[in-house]
C-alpha cells in the first residue's frame, strides 16, 4: 500500500515514456507501472506488447530523480506496494528558459530557426531561443551558417511546424519590433484614410441632397411650392383686354 505522504497523488513529468522505460528495465507488475504513471493499466499492456510502446522514447525514472533505486527493487519485490515518486528538480515546472519541445518536433528546430532569422532579423536571441525552446549557440551556428547540418536545413514557418503558436509569434514579433523602433505594417483602410473621410463626406452630402430633393418634390406635389394666386380686381381683370 503507498505511503502516506504529499507526492502519492502525483505523476511523472512524461507518464508515458516513463511507463515505457519501466516496462523495459524493471520487473515491476503493469498495475504498479500504471498507477506511480497515473495511465490505464490496457496503455502499459499495449507498450509491453510493442503496440505502443514504439511511440515514446523511454524516460529514465531514477535519472530524473523521480524514483531511486531501491524503490524499484522494493517494488519488484512486493507487488502489493505502490511507488512513491520523489521530489526531484525535474519535477519542478519551469516559468523561465526555453520551452519543452516534443521529440518528434526537434528536428524541425533549425528550419523554424533558419526562417525567423531570415524574416524577422529584428527579434533577438534571446527570444528565438523562448520561442522555439533552443540555444544561443545553435542560433548563432545556423546564422553563421556552420551548423553541422546546414545544407538540409529548410527556412519554415515555425507555427506551421507546430513549434509555437501563431499568437505566441505575433506578440515576439510585435515586442521586437517596438523595441526596434520599427513601425508596425499599416492595414490597408488606414493607409486610404484620408480618401476614406473624403469619400463618406461625399455620401453624406449627397444623402442630405437627395433628402432635399426628396421634400422639394412632396411640396410640389401638395401644392405648397406654386405661386399664390392673384386677387381679383376690376383692374386686373380687363388689363389684358
Amino acid at each position: 500500500m503507498a505511503a502516506g505522504n504529499s507526492t502519492e497523488n502525483l505523476t511523472p513529468l512524461m507518464p508515458h515514456a516513463t511507463a515505457s522505460w519501466l516496462v523495459d528495465n524493471t520487473a515491476l507488475s503493469f498495475e504498479q507501472i500504471a498507477e506511480f504513471c497515473g495511465i490505464h493499466i490496457l496503455e502499459v499492456n499495449a507498450m509491453a506488447d510493442d503496440l505502443a510502446g514504439s511511440k515514446y522514447t523511454g524516460r529514465d525514472p531514477v535519472q530524473a530523480h523521480e524514483l531511486t533505486n531501491e524503490e524499484i527493487a522494493k517494488a519488484e519485490a512486493d507487488p502489493e506496494y505502490r511507488m512513491v515518486l520523489q521530489k526531484g528538480p525535474e519535477q519542478v515546472r519551469r516559468t523561465k528558459g526555453p520551452r519543452y519541445t516534443p521529440v518528434s518536433k526537434r528536428q524541425d528546430k533549425p528550419d523554424g530557426i533558419a526562417w525567423l532569422l531570415r524574416n524577422h532579423p529584428e527579434i533577438s536571441d534571446a527570444q528565438v531561443g523562448k520561442l522555439i525552446g533552443t540555444t544561443r549557440t545553435t542560433i548563432n551556428a545556423i546564422r553563421d551558417r556552420e551548423h553541422w547540418n546546414i545544407a538540409n536545413i529548410v527556412p519554415k514557418d515555425p507555427v506551421t511546424l507546430g513549434l509555437c503558436s501563431q499568437r505566441e509569434l505575433d506578440a515576439v514579433v510585435a515586442k521586437a519590433a517596438k523595441k526596434a523602433g520599427i513601425e508596425p505594417e499599416v492595414p490597408e483602410d488606414r493607409k486610404l484614410g484620408g480618401d476614406k473621410e473624403a469619400l463618406i463626406a461625399e455620401l453624406q452630402e449627397e444623402r442630405a441632397q437627395a433628402e432635399r430633393d426628396a421634400e422639394a418634390a412632396l411640396a410640389a406635389e401638395s401644392g405648397e411650392g406654386e405661386e399664390p394666386a392673384e386677387e381679383l380686381t376690376a383692374d386686373n381683370l380687363f388689363k389684358d383686354s
